[in-house]
Parts: structure tokens; C-alpha cells; sequence
């Protein structure tokens, strides 16, 4: 980030009835699914939904054998689509399964061969990222968790019936002001809400800036030159996969850091952990969050890039920014003194072969408790 005088910087965030993350959502729950039943579960699993068609394809290679059309029911359930009106729901969505085994011609490079010595390889070759920074207590950047606020915020007066009228689509935007590279005051709010078509456009957006946006953004960062921009256009009545088509992997900035850290690319959701562009991802954060939590730096991004069918990454990484107590080669060497980065070690130290990663597909996967405890790539380890 620019360290000047002042620059604006936005994030965004979806909620779980937007297109793309009920595909998220989805494929995270098709993959607990089998790793509840076989923790060795390799998985590789995309999805895509449209009006009242889900369609999931890839790879699963596993010991358990799973009815997976249920799993996608319950999901589409739990997230709201509910009513036949909405275009996309429960009961009504063709599922269309295309699923088959992983290639053995990538089994052979990531399986363990303990006969010739052979370490777990990574599932794929890629470049993997991790962050953290002083802005918030969580160390995230501040308009990603304000984002991730509004969002959460959207959907508990929808769920909670506060808000009757408002369906699972929705979106929010917020613009931070910094000055001298910290945060200090919000610019902009955006609240994209579906809604029935019967509320008024003066109601719903009275109501969404009284139960959403002033709950969700500590009053000390709003003034009186604050934007707010609720459904901008308008009418929002069709949404969710009826009103645009959703995938897995497309929403890699609201999973990760809001765009203030670079990432490789690669999607989470519906991969299993030998899959780094999942596990090393976790473990870069924890990495990343534990040398800022350390004092070490106001802010680190870390990076890993790996081969496919090799334990050990071929190249790491860290950037401080300038805000390092070390120089940033101090900071690697003992980055790579407390952190096992072959795939093996990344899943025993996470715990990651347990079936968490539903609850993971919808407001970022860093930066938040869920249900009252921590993901485990949150938890801060002594350097």
C-alpha cells in the first residue's frame, strides 16, 4: 500500500445466498461430507448453479460412498432458497452429478510411498500467499472485516425475520480512508440486498442503513461525509443463481484480504488439504498472523510456490512493507524454523483432514471465529 497522505482502498463481501458462494458452499459440504467418513478422502470437487440446475463435476477418490444429492439439498435449504418464486430452490433444483476418481497419473506424484521414501507430494503446483496486519484485533485489514460485517449483518436480519422481505442475495462494499497507511475513516458503504418485490425502495433502504449499516461499523469511523450507496439501482427482486449464473473459486479476494495481499489464484472451497493452494494458504496465515502478533512487524505477507508430487516448496517468501523489527531474510529463517511446509506436516499441525471446511465457504476464511471457536490456521503460535 501506498504510505502517502491519503489513498482510498475498497474491499467486498457477499452474502451466502450470492451465486458464487452457494457454489462454495456446496462443494465445502460435499467435501466434509467424505472426509467425516474417510479423512483420506482426496477430493477436487466444482460446482456451478443457474436457475434450478446445479451441476457438480471433478474428482473424488475415497473409501466412503456418499448420496450426494441430499448433502446438495440441505444446503440450498439451509442458505434460504426456499420458495418455488425465487427461481432457484431446495426441492426444485436439478441436480446433475459428474463426478469420477482421481487421475493416477496425479495420485502416483502426491501419494505417499513409504517402500521407496516417498513423502505426501502436493496436490497441484501453484503460489500460495498468507497476511496480516495491525489494522483490526483479528490482524486483517479493516475494509475486508467491514465488508464481512455488513454482509454477516445482511443476512442475520433476513434470517432473524427483523427484515422480512429480504431474500439471500446480497452484496456489501466499504471504501476505507487512510492516512499515512492506517485506516481512519470510512469513505463508502454499498449494501446490495435481494428483496420482495412488494417492499419500497424509501423503506428498504431506511431499514438497511438502521439494522445493518449502523450495527455493523463502529460509529467513530462514520462522519458526515460518508457515502452510503443501498441498491444503488434499484429493484433487486431477481437474484441469487436464477439471476446469475454462480461457480466455485470466483469470490478469491472476499475469502482471502480483500485484495491488500496478492493471491496465487487458486480456489478453496471443495478441495481437500493435500491440495496446497488450500492447506499452505492456512498456514501462511497462521505464519504471517503469529510474526505480526509476535511484534515482529506491523504487517507480513508471506509466500510459498510448490510443484506437483514435491513435499517441499521450491521457493519462499516475506515482504514486511518496511514495518519489520527484523530485516525481512531474519523474519524467513525463522518463519522457516517453526513452520512445517511439506503437505504432510501442514495437515497434521492444522488438523485439516477433519470435515470443518463448510463453515469456511461464506465470509472469509481468515479473521473470524465460527459458532464461538476458532479455525485452527487463527490460533497464534509462539515464535
Amino acid at each position: 500500500m501506498n504510505m502517502g497522505e491519503k489513498i482510498y482502498f475498497t474491499s467486498e463481501s457477499v452474502t451466502e445466498g450470492h451465486p458464487d458462494k452457494v457454489a462454495d458452499q456446496i462443494a465445502d459440504a460435499l467435501l466434509d461430507a467424505y472426509l467425516e467418513k474417510d479423512p483420506g478422502s482426496r477430493v477436487a470437487v466444482e460446482i456451478m448453479v443457474t436457475s434450478n440446475y446445479v451441476l457438480l463435476a471433478g474428482e473424488v477418490t475415497s473409501q466412503a460412498r456418499i448420496d450426494v444429492e441430499p448433502v446438495v439439498r440441505q444446503v440450498i435449504k439451509d442458505i434460504g432458497y426456499v420458495y418455488e418464486d425465487l427461481g432457484f430452490d431446495y426441492l426444485g433444483a436439478q441436480i446433475e452429478v459428474r463426478l469420477h476418481a482421481q487421475s493416477p497419473d496425479i495420485a502416483r506424484g502426491v501419494d505417499i510411498d513409504q517402500a521407496r521414501g516417498k513423502a505426501l507430494g502436493a496436490g497441484d503446483q501453484g503460489i500460495m500467499y498468507g497476511y496480516a496486519c495491525e489494522e483490526t484485533e483479528e490482524l486483517m485489514p479493516l475494509p475486508i472485516m467491514l465488508a464481512h460485517q455488513l454482509a454477516c449483518r445482511l443476512a442475520a436480519v433476513r434470517k432473524e425475520g427483523t427484515l422480512p422481505y429480504l431474500r439471500p442475495d446480497g452484496k456489501t462494499q466499504v471504501t476505507v480512508e487512510y492516512v499515512a497507511g492506517r485506516p481512519s475513516r470510512v469513505e463508502a458503504v454499498v449494501v446490495s440486498a435481494q428483496h420482495t418485490a412488494e417492499v419500497d425502495m424509501a423503506t428498504l433502504r431506511a431499514d438497511l442503513a438502521r439494522e445493518v449499516i449502523h450495527p455493523a461499523i463502529p460509529a467513530s469511523l462514520l462522519d458526515e461525509r460518508c457515502r452510503f450507496f443501498i441498491n444503488p439501482t434499484g429493484r433487486f427482486v431477481i437474484g441469487g443463481p436464477h439471476g446469475d449464473t454462480g461457480a466455485t473459486g470466483r469470490k478469491a479476494m472476499v475469502d482471502t484480504y480483500g485484495g491488500l495481499a496478492r493471491h496465487g489464484g487458486g480456489s478453496f472451497s471443495g478441495k481437500d488439504p493435500t491440495k496446497v493452494d488450500r492447506s499452505a494458504s492456512y498456514t501462511l496465515r497462521q505464519a504471517a498472523k503469529s510474526i505480526v502478533a509476535a511484534g515482529l512487524a506491523r504487517r507480513c505477507e508471506l509466500r510459498a510456490a510448490y510443484v506437483i508430487g514435491e513435499p517441499v516448496p521450491v521457493s519462499l517468501g516475506v515482504e514486511t512493507f518496511g514495518s519489520g523489527r527484523l530485516a525481512d531474510p531474519e523474519i524467513l529463517a525463522l518463519f522457516q524454523r517453526h513452520f512445517d511446509l511439506t503437505p504432510s506436516g501442514m495437515i497434521a499441525g492444522l488438523g485439516l483432514q477433519r470435515p470443518i471446511y463448510r463453515a469456511t465457504a461464506v465470509y472469509g476464511h481468515f479473521g473470524r471465529p465460527y459458532d464461538g471457536w476458532l479455525f485452527p490456521w487463527e490460533a497464534v503460535r509462539s515464535l
